[in-house]
């Protein structure tokens, strides 16, 4: 008896039957997980342009508040999807982080993308709703400024 035969062993293929299961089970967990932003900006916002800026970490508790000039030029506020008035700021803003699990009232950021021609006034009312409603972080968006100061060479961002 010969130990080494000329018989080959054939390595059974591999069966990828569930292969389509498991990948539409994956892209079905990742859809249900992911955090998609819908909001729907309706004023017209051209933010102020600034230096040394930095993106915002923590995403998770960011209630966005956008003010700026619809169509026919009056200034208007919208907090996340909905228009509000500036008298009802703190209210709403009070019931939003009043709706937060109590760990992360204390962690909900109001992240303001404001119009670089509002009054400063306007801004000084909003700043004085977030302190009724007890909402401590705020987030100031502006456009980066491209020119590195007092050098004029050109700064990428990356």
């Amino acid at each position: 008896m010969r130990l080494n035969s000329k018989r080959r062993r054939n390595v059974p293929d591999l069966n990828t039957s569930a292969l389509p299961d498991l990948i539409f089970s994956v892209l079905f967990f990742f859809m249900i997980v992911t955090h998609m932003r819908q909001t729907d900006v309706r004023v017209k916002v051209s933010t102020p342009v600034g230096n040394d800026l930095q993106k915002l970490q923590k995403k998770y508790a960011v209630t966005y508040l956008y003010v700026g000039y619809d169509s026919g030029n009056t200034l208007r506020l919208q907090l996340d999807n909905s228009m509000i008035d500036i008298n009802s700021l703190a209210g709403t803003l009070s019931q939003k982080r009043d709706a937060l699990p109590i760990d992360e009232q204390r962690q909900l950021t109001v992240s303001l993308k404001a119009d670089r021609n509002v009054p400063i006034s306007i801004i000084a009312q909003i700043k004085d709703a977030l302190r009724q409603a007890n909402v401590l972080h705020v987030s100031y968006s502006a456009t980066e400024n491209m020119t590195m100061p007092h050098s004029g060479r050109q700064h990428n961002k990356e």
